[in-house]
C-alpha cells in the first residue's frame, strides 16, 4: 500500500481551532500524518460556525481541515479524560492554540506531559508565545498585523492602516508551528526525546518583515507604505497599461534594458537619472511616469505577450476567479476537489509541497463531522461509548 506522504506513521492530536493551529495541522495532514482533532463537544472548532455557508456547512471550516478526524472530549470530564489519556499514549504529536497557561490549568501542560509521555512532540501556536511580559494577553490575527510592524508597511502613503488581504498572521504562525513540528519529530529521531515547539503570532510577523528590518538596522530610517513598490528595486511595482494594470519586476540592468526595447523606450537606459538601480530607485516617480506613458498606447494583454516574449518577468493581477482559471494553478494541482456529504463538491486550495515519491491527488478527503470518527477511534483504544471511556 502506498504511503500517504513523509508523515505517514505519525498520529496528530489537534487540539486546535480557527486558523493558526488548524492550518498547522492541514499542512501535517497533507503531508501524510493522520490528524485527530479534539472538538468541545456540542460545539466544537469555533470555525465551524464561520460563514460563508454552504448546505449549513462552513466553507471556513471545511478549507482548512479537509482529511482530518474528529472526536468530541471534554478535558474536564473524568471519562474524555481518560479517553485523551490513551490517545496521548498512541500520538506522536500534540498541537493546541490555547493562550498560554490554559492546558496547565487542564493538567496538560507540557511540564507534565514531557514526564508521562517522554517522545510526545508537544507544539503551541498562541499570539505572543509561552515567555516574556505578553505572554498571557489574547491577540488575533490584526493585533500582531499591528503589533509586528506589518500593517505600518501595508498600503499606500498617506492612507489609513491596513492589514494584508489575508490572515497573515495567523498563516505564518501556523506554518512556523509545521516547521518546528517536523524538526522536533527529526531531533527526536536522535535523541528519542519529544520537545517543546513554542510559536507566537507575534514572533512570526517579525521574522517576516525581512528588507525593512534590514533597511532600518542600516539606515535608521524607519519605512513605512510604499503601495506596490519595491523598495530598493526598480522597476518593481504595478504599471498602469491601456485597460488596466500589470506588474513588472525588472530587477537588474539586463532586464531594464529588455524593458525598455520591449517597450519601445531604450533610449531610457542612457538617461543618466536611470543609468542603474540605485539612480532608478531615487528617481522611481519620474521613471513611472516615462514607462508608463509607454505602456498607455497598449492593453495589459498586449503588454504581457511582449514582456513574456522579451524575458521580462511580468504578470496580470488576478482576482481570486482569475486564479482559480489560471493553467499553472491547475497544472500544480493547487485546486483539489472535496465532496461533502452535505456541501456536495467544493473546491480548495492543494498542497504548495510537491515531494518526489508522493502522489499529489486533485480530490481529497472531506472536513470531518464533529465527533463523527468517535466509535472508530474508541474502537482502536479498545473502548466503546458504552464503557463511557474506559477499558472494556
Amino acid at each position: 500500500m502506498a504511503r500517504a506522504g513523509p508523515l505517514d506513521g505519525i498520529t496528530v492530536l489537534d487540539l486546535t481551532r480557527v486558523l493558526a493551529g488548524p492550518f498547522c495541522t492541514l499542512v501535517l495532514a497533507d503531508l501524510g500524518a493522520r490528524v485527530i482533532k479534539v472538538e468541545a463537544p456540542g460545539t466544537g472548532d469555533d470555525s465551524r460556525h464561520f460563514g460563508p455557508f454552504v448546505e449549513g456547512r462552513s466553507s471556513y471550516f471545511l478549507s482548512l481541515n479537509r482529511g482530518k478526524e474528529s472526536i468530541a472530549l471534554d478535558l474536564k470530564a473524568d471519562a474524555d479524560r481518560a479517553v485523551f489519556d490513551r490517545l496521548l499514549a498512541r500520538a506522536d504529536v500534540l498541537v493546541e492554540n490555547f493562550r498560554p497557561g490554559t492546558m496547565d490549568k487542564l493538567g496538560y501542560g507540557w511540564d507534565t506531559l514531557r514526564d508521562r509521555f517522554p517522545r510526545l512532540v508537544y507544539a503551541a501556536a498562541s499570539g505572543f508565545g509561552h515567555t516574556g511580559p505578553y505572554a498571557r494577553r489574547p491577540a488575533y490575527d490584526m493585533v500582531v498585523q499591528a503589533m509586528g510592524g506589518i500593517m505600518s508597511l501595508t498600503g499606500r502613503p498617506g492612507a489609513p492602516p491596513t492589514r494584508v488581504g489575508t490572515s497573515i498572521g495567523d498563516i505564518t504562525a501556523g506554518l512556523f508551528t509545521a516547521i518546528g513540528v517536523n524538526a522536533a519529530l527529526y531531533d527526536r529521531q536522535i535523541t528519542g526525546r519529544g520537545a517543546m515547539v513554542d510559536v507566537a503570532m507575534l514572533d512570526g510577523q517579525v521574522a517576516i518583515l525581512e528588507n525593512a528590518l534590514a533597511r532600518y538596522a542600516a539606515t535608521g530610517e524607519v519605512p513605512g507604505p510604499l503601495g506596490a513598490r519595491h523598495p530598493s528595486i526598480t522597476p518593481f511595482d504595478a504599471f498602469a497599461a491601456a485597460d488596466g494594470h500589470l506588474i513588472i519586476a525588472a530587477g537588474n540592468d539586463t532586464l531594464f534594458s529588455a524593458l525598455c526595447d520591449a517597450v519601445g523606450r531604450p533610449d531610457l537606459t542612457d538617461n543618466p537619472l536611470f543609468t542603474d538601480n540605485d539612480r532608478r530607485t531615487r528617481h522611481h516617480a519620474a521613471l513611472k511616469d516615462e514607462l508608463e506613458s509607454a505602456l498607455a498606447g497598449g492593453s495589459v494583454a498586449h503588454w504581457l505577450k511582449v514582456l513574456e516574449a522579451a524575458g521580462v518577468p511580468s504578470g496580470p493581477i488576478n482576482t481570486v476567479a482569475d486564479v482559480l482559471r489560471d493553467p499553472q494553478v491547475a497544472a500544480r494541482t493547487m485546486v483539489v476537489e472535496v465532496d461533502d456529504p452535505a456541501a456536495g463538491r467544493l473546491r480548495l486550495a492543494g498542497n504548495p509541497i510537491k515531494l518526489s515519491g508522493y502522489a499529489d491527488p486533485p480530490t481529497r478527503p472531506p472536513a470531518p463531522e464533529l465527533d463523527g470518527d468517535r466509535e472508530r477511534i474508541l474502537s482502536e483504544l479498545g473502548q466503546t461509548s458504552a464503557t463511557d471511556g474506559k477499558p472494556e
